[in-house]
């Protein structure tokens, strides 16, 4: 009987994952593995593009990728972990609950957006981090063009001036014109709770990101927290009131709530922390990787942050390691020295830096290039070729 292999998430690191670990069967010449996929759709969604237009197209499908390489898929949403039974309970989209047994599981459900308890929020609040939600926001988008021309109508407020929350900022004033006509003023405001623009960045990074905010005309207010949100606008706890027809929460992220029935050691957001072969300690036969791992990158005390470039460093890890453990192969202990950070500043260019002092490489139309070259072409999954998806799902291979 074959071993299982499940994968629980389609997303950069559990697709990764998958590829990774039938490559190594391949390698191995090992036909004792089932490496099964356990996902509401047979798709990869492109999340670090949902800030831009158009945002349906923005999922690859997989089901070619996936039977190229032997993998199974089920379609189906989980529910519940079992570690000590190995076992996850999923519904299917006829709402039928169903049992799947495994051998190791390889969790990589991703990350959401964290909703905390501001009156209004849920109601009235958009945000971008699902393709649904994204979709949504973008058809509201597009009805404000039916609504008179008023200041509230065109003023957007962003809150979290984040990775997220600063390349939608800096895309929004050109969606806007699109919509309203170049003659239009709109207004795009920033509502950030730290002092200074793009705090988590390096001074020279936070100076251009101050300066494509200026030439966009894109505000900001610092040390400012949001107290309530309605229909109209929010309430700042300053007291300051911003009209506006549209609100979008960028504002932190957390690993999915699934992780909380895994017995482990967690981060302040969520992440469950392993070991170098990205094993649960408690549970050695559960490998966590993407957004639901705290893994160390390096030797020098960093840590993968959540974000597509280490998704899927991680999944390719997870996915050897976790067949390697089944096929009597020495582990990859997980290293990902290299790290850049792109940000698309919508029509001012974008920003490339390098190294974890994020020194600016680039910057503008030269920067873009690259952001394009990242969001548009690497990211995506590979072909559907074995040849070329193995090459490509190597964990020592470099991908930045």
């Amino acid at each position: 009987m074959k071993k299982q292999i499940l994968i629980v998430g389609s997303g950069f690191a559990g697709m990764w994952a998958a590829v990774s670990a039938a490559r190594l069967a391949d390698l191995t010449g090992s036909d004792d593995l089932q490496i099964t996929v356990l996902a509401p759709r047979p798709e990869l969604r492109i999340r670090p593009r949902f800030y831009e237009e158009q945002v349906a197209t923005f999922a690859a499908p997989l089901s070619d990728l996936f039977a190229e390489l032997n993998v199974h898929f089920i379609a189906g949403t989980a529910e519940r972990i079992d570690a000590k039974q190995k076992s996850v309970w999923y519904r299917d989209s006829q709402g039928n609950v169903t049992l799947v047994a495994y051998d190791r599981l390889i969790v990589a459900t991703g990350s959401q957006t964290r909703r905390p308890a501001i009156p209004g929020l849920e109601e009235f609040a958009f945000d971008i981090d699902q393709l649904e939600s994204a979709q949504h926001f973008e058809n509201h988008l597009d009805s404000l063009a039916t609504r008179p021309s008023t200041p509230e109508r065109n003023t957007v407020v962003v809150c979290g001036g984040g990775f997220t929350g600063i390349e939608l900022a800096t895309e929004l004033p050109a969606r806007l014109r699109t919509r309203f006509g170049d003659d239009t003023q709109t207004k795009v405001i920033v509502v950030e709770r730290g002092s200074v623009i793009g705090g988590r960045y390096s001074e020279e990074l936070r100076g251009t990101i101050e300066e494509a905010s200026l030439a966009l005309g894109v505000e900001w207010r610092l040390n400012s927290e949001i107290s309530a949100i309605d229909p109209h606008g929010v309430t700042l706890k300053n007291g300051e009131r911003i009209a506006a027809a549209t609100v979008v929460w960028t504002a932190g992220v957390e690993a999915h709530p699934l992780s909380q029935q895994i017995a482990g050691e967690r981060d302040p957001q969520g992440r469950l922390k392993v070991n170098e072969s990205l094993q649960v300690p408690a549970h050695p036969d559960v490998y966590a990787t993407g957004d639901m791992a705290h893994a160390h990158t390096d030797d020098r005390g960093n840590t993968a942050l959540m974000t597509c470039q280490h998704a899927i460093q991680l999944g390719k890890f997870a996915g050897h390691n976790a067949a390697a453990s089944l096929l009597d192969v020495a582990p990859y202990p997980y290293r990902q020295v290299n790290y850049v950070t792109c940000l698309d500043l919508g029509g001012w260019g974008a920003v490339y830096s390098e190294g974890w002092d994020q020194k600016v490489k680039s910057v503008r139309d030269d920067a873009k290039k690259i952001k394009i070259a990242i969001t548009n072409e690497l990211i995506y999954p590979p072909a559907a070729d074995r040849a070329v998806a193995f090459a490509a799902a190597d964990p020592l291979a470099k991908f930045v």
